[in-house]
This record gives structure tokens, C-alpha cells and sequence, in this order.
């Protein structure tokens, strides 16, 4: 007979001293996975996500070979084709080559680092900037490295995970309040903030989920009042926000400087890859020797690097273009109002939400828009509360007025339809 063997948090091991690693297929992740793909099969409603992009043309994504009006993709400004930015990345390919392969800390960096890094920092406002490989990362290890277990970090319900993961490595104390509601936040403040040596405020610039924004001088009155550092994720409101595309801060008129950490990704607007956290030089030089994300991996690309900064420098010489955005945004929102859509909090600024219900509805829906040539992304639970379910369009400076009538009057007829 064979020994027997025992599992983790049995009184010990087996008779031949070895215990039971689990299986794999045993995490409740990979059953919920298997759940939700059963259900999708039973109702005939194909899986949304991992569609092998093809290519594009301008608006549209190539999709197993068929044109799609593309509203799945963050490019609010138009930049992923243009000429400039292809350019400069092929350029720092020929001169650099394809990677930097190791961490900037220890194998040095090029002088595109450098630029790109003081360039944001210029357009942002602030005194300088900082590069991670993602947006992810670059909230991850800065609230990692700047809070620690005796600190205290209060954020909106919404805040990215990223944020959350972040503020889980901290080991600070975290409570958060309800989304926008800043008499909650400060209501927490009041009664806790006394109980910490640092705290720390997070909230997001332009919501992805929901459209909206803060209202940041509200917030910056706050944390002065209650001595909280103020961090924006801004990965969304960078070239949406504000009338030259900066940010939530010129969007609510604030001085930039009274944000503590400003963060936002390349991968946006900017199209490119990796994320940025911008504030005062202290808050770049701490972080550019302890913060892990940075000091423990590789430098960004080149040719992304020279990508992110001919983005940049194209927003700062054609401000039309975040006026176009910001007019298609509008158009996009008269005419779902019009349509009797339910577009929820958004303020109609590149991102538009569309209220659906269920996820069961949100998957067919996304399903059959699909097969009229459009691409929207389904949003449900965990990502938005049980039973507000949303299709979301993010829409561009490049979006046709033909295209963003027509996509709307689509989903009102499937809306219908489901």
C-alpha cells in the first residue's frame, strides 16, 4: 500500500515525510474562469476578451480579417499611427536597438530617458519625473516605497488595483470612502488621521470605469488641513483633461504643485508603453534609488521611450487634437442622451459609459455589436459593483461624426434587442 501523504495544515507530513502540493486546476481562480467560459457556451455568447488584433486603419481595428470601429482602445488623441511617432521609434531602434537590458540604476541610461522624463515633467507642471516599465508598476512600488506600517492611506472605492496591490505591499493601514463622496473622506481623516505618523490621499483623474472627475481643489483644501500628501493617478487624463490636455489639474484650474504624486502611463494617450510618477525632486530621488519597480528592472525600450516623447511633443504643437476629443466626446454623449442611453457619471471626456445592467446582458450585448463592426469593451463585476454592467467607448480625436451616430443608434437597437 502506498504511504499515505498529507496536505498543508494537516498535523503533519505523511509517513514518508512529503506533502501534497495542490493542483493547479484546484485554485478557485481557475474554477471561476472555467465557470464563467460553461455559462458563455450555454447562452451562445462567444468570449470578449484576447481578440487577436490584426492590424488597424486608422479608426477601425482588423479583427479575423473584418473592419471594426474600434472604441476598445485607449488612443484618445490619435497617435498610435502617427507618422512622427512611428518615426522616432524606428529611429531609436536603428540607434539603440531594441532594449536596454538592464536596470538604468547600474547599466546606465540614454539620453532619451533623461528628455522624456524632464518633458513630462515640464508639461505636467511639476519639478520632475520618473519612468517605470508600466503604469502598474509605477503605482505599485511608489506607494510600496513611500508608506510603510505605522502610515495611513485613504482612497476612493474606484482607485485602479494597481493602487490597492500598492497599498497592500505598504503594510499601511487603508480605508477607503465612497467614490467622489469627500465628506466620507474627510470624515475618515477626522477621526484617524491622528493615529498615523504619514498618510496618504489616492484618488484618480479621470475614472475609467465611470467617465467622471474629482473635484481636486476641494480635495487639495483637505489634505492641507488634515497634513496628507495628495496622490492623482492621472493615466486617463493625460491628453484628455484640461484645454492644452495636461491633466485633472488644469482641467480644475489647481496648481499642479499641490498634487504630491502625479502619475500616469504611455500607454494612453502617448501611445507607447510603460508609466511615469511625476512631484517634486525629493519624491523623484527617493524613488529612483529604493523604489523596486525602478531599481530592480530594466530600463524602458528605446523605441518606446522615442514613442511616448514624439506623442508628447505632437500634443504640445497640435492642441487641436484634444479639441477634436473633446468635441467627439460631446457629440457622443447628445446623441446617447438623445437615445434614451443611460451614460451613467461620465462627463463625456474620452471615456463614455454606457449603463446596461447585468453581466449576462453586458456579454450579449458586447457579442452582438460585434457582429454589427463595432468593438466596445464589456465592463462587469469585480471591476463595477454586481449589477452595474456597462459597455464602454473610448472615444478619440479621430472617431468620425458618421461613426459615433451610427455606433449609437446600433446600441440602442441591440440595447432593445437584449
Amino acid at each position: 500500500m502506498a504511504a499515505a501523504v498529507k496536505k498543508w495544515g494537516a498535523a503533519g507530513p505523511g509517513l514518508n515525510g512529503r506533502y501534497e502540493a495542490a493542483r493547479l486546476t484546484d485554485l478557485s481562480a481557475y474554477g471561476y474562469i472555467k465557470k464563467v467560459e460553461k455559462v458563455g457556451k450555454m447562452l451562445s455568447i462567444p468570449s470578449p476578451f484576447f481578440r487577436p488584433n490584426e492590424g488597424r486603419d486608422g479608426t477601425k481595428a482588423i479583427i479575423q480579417g473584418k473592419k471594426y470601429i474600434n472604441f476598445a482602445w485607449c488612443n484618445y488623441l490619435g497617435l498610435n499611427e502617427h507618422p512622427s511617432v512611428t518615426e522616432a521609434a524606428k529611429t531609436a531602434l536603428d540607434r539603440f536597438g531594441t532594449c536596454i537590458s538592464a536596470s538604468r540604476m547600474v547599466a546606465g541610461e540614454i539620453p532619451l530617458h533623461r528628455t522624456l522624463e524632464e518633458e513630462i515633467a515640464e508639461f505636467c507642471g511639476t519639478e520632475d519625473a520618473l519612468l517605470f516599465v508600466s503604469g502598474h508598476a509605477a503605482n505599485v512600488s511608489t506607494i510600496g516605497t513611500i508608506m510603510n506600517d505605522g502610515d495611513l492611506v485613504v482612497h476612493d472605492e474606484f482607485v485602479h488595483n494597481s493602487a490597492v496591490v500598492g497599498i497592500q505591499l505598504s503594510g499601511a493601514t487603508s480605508r477607503s470612502f465612497r467614490h467622489n463622496n469627500f465628506d466620507q473622506c474627510e470624515k475618515i481623516l477626522r477621526e484617524h488621521r491622528g493615529n498615523y505618523q504619514n498618510c496618504l490621499i489616492i484618488i484618480e483623474g479621470l475614472y475609467s470605469t465611470e467617465g467622471d472627475v474629482p473635484d481636486l481643489a476641494r480635495l487639495v483644501e483637505i489634505k492641507e488641513r488634515y497634513g496628507a500628501w495628495l496622490m492623482v493617478d492621472d493615466a486617463h487624463g493625460l491628453g484628455v483633461l484640461g484645454e492644452r490636455g495636461s491633466g485633472l489639474a488644469e482641467h480644475c484650474g489647481v496648481d499642479p504643485r499641490k498634487i504630491d504624486i502625479l502619475m500616469g502611463t504611455l500607454s494612453k494617450t502617448l501611445a507607447s508603453c510603460g508609466g511615469y510618477i511625476a512631484g517634486e525632486s525629493a519624491l523623484i530621488e527617493i524613488l529612483k534609488y529604493t523604489a523596486p519597480g525602478f531599481v530592480y528592472s530594466v530600463g524602458l525600450p528605446p523605441p518606446m521611450t522615442a514613442a511616448a516623447l514624439a506623442a508628447l511633443r505632437v500634443i504640445k504643437d497640435d492642441p487641436a487634437r484634444v479639441a477634436r476629443m473633446r468635441n467627439n466626446g460631446a457629440l457622443f454623449m447628445r446623441e446617447a442622451h438623445d437615445a434614451g442611453l443611460d451614460t451613467g457619471n461620465s462627463k463625456g471626456l474620452g471615456i463614455l459609459p454606457v449603463m446596461v445592467g447585468t453581466s449576462l446582458r453586458v456579454g450579449k450585448m458586447t457579442h452582438r455589436l460585434f457582429e454589427r463592426g463595432i468593438n466596445a469593451s464589456p465592463i462587469f463585476s469585480p471591476g463595477v459593483p454586481i449589477n452595474a454592467a456597462r459597455l464602454r467607448y473610448f472615444v478619440t480625436s479621430e472617431h468620425t461624426p458618421d461613426e459615433i451616430r451610427t455606433t449609437v443608434r446600433t446600441t440602442r437597437e441591440e440595447m432593445d434587442q437584449c
